[in-house]
């Protein structure tokens, strides 16, 4: 499976792209960070991430999307751009027809460190040990892009074939309903 991971942000939108089945090492295809420049307006910069995001999918056809889900923070200013941009790339998936499945920091930092409370280093360490990189992929962004993508393969996967299975059952239920509903 090729996923795309987005670390969202408003000035650094870190993106990730990788192959891989859970239980198998995972692939590099790409990474990168797409910067919006913060003296523009704001509705340009939303734009801008629109477009490159709507390339890259374009460029790597991606089966499915990983967002980094907005947490709290006390800068309301700094989490108002990062669930504006994580909007942009679920809206962009969206378009393109791409499942979408949103993570915690916490549950990106369990499946790639095996701590919901690792740090940058020890994930962008994680990252670059798990994927064979020859060098640590920065800024943290894109280390961080690449984390979603290596959490979806793993834990979404899963995820998903468990919902799938629960609709099948819901499903099969009904169609084994007579015409009408009755039994």
């Amino acid at each position: 499976m090729r996923v795309l991971g987005v670390d969202p942000g408003l000035t650094r939108c870190g993106v990730g792209v990788i192959e891989g089945r859970p239980g198998r090492p995972c692939t590099l295809v790409a990474v990168d960070v797409v910067r919006t420049d913060p003296q523009a307006d704001l509705p340009a910069r939303l734009l801008h991430l629109d477009r490159e995001l709507t390339a890259l999918i374009a460029a790597h056809r991606p089966e499915q999307v990983a967002v980094e889900r907005v947490f709290s923070q006390h800068n309301v200013r700094t989490v108002m751009g990062t669930a504006q941009a994580g909007a942009v790339a679920m809206l962009v998936a969206a378009r393109a027809g791409l499942p979408v499945r949103t993570y915690t920091p916490s549950e990106v930092k369990a499946a790639v460190t095996g701590s919901g409370q690792a740090d940058k280093a020890q994930i962008t360490a994680m990252v670059t040990r798990l994927l064979r990189l020859p060098e640590r992929p920065r800024p943290a962004d894109a280390a961080d892009a690449l984390a979603l993508a290596i959490c979806h393969v793993w834990r979404g996967t899963v995820q998903n074939r468990l919902a799938a299975a629960a609709a099948a059952a819901r499903t099969g239920g009904a169609a084994a309903r007579a015409p009408g509903g009755q039994r």
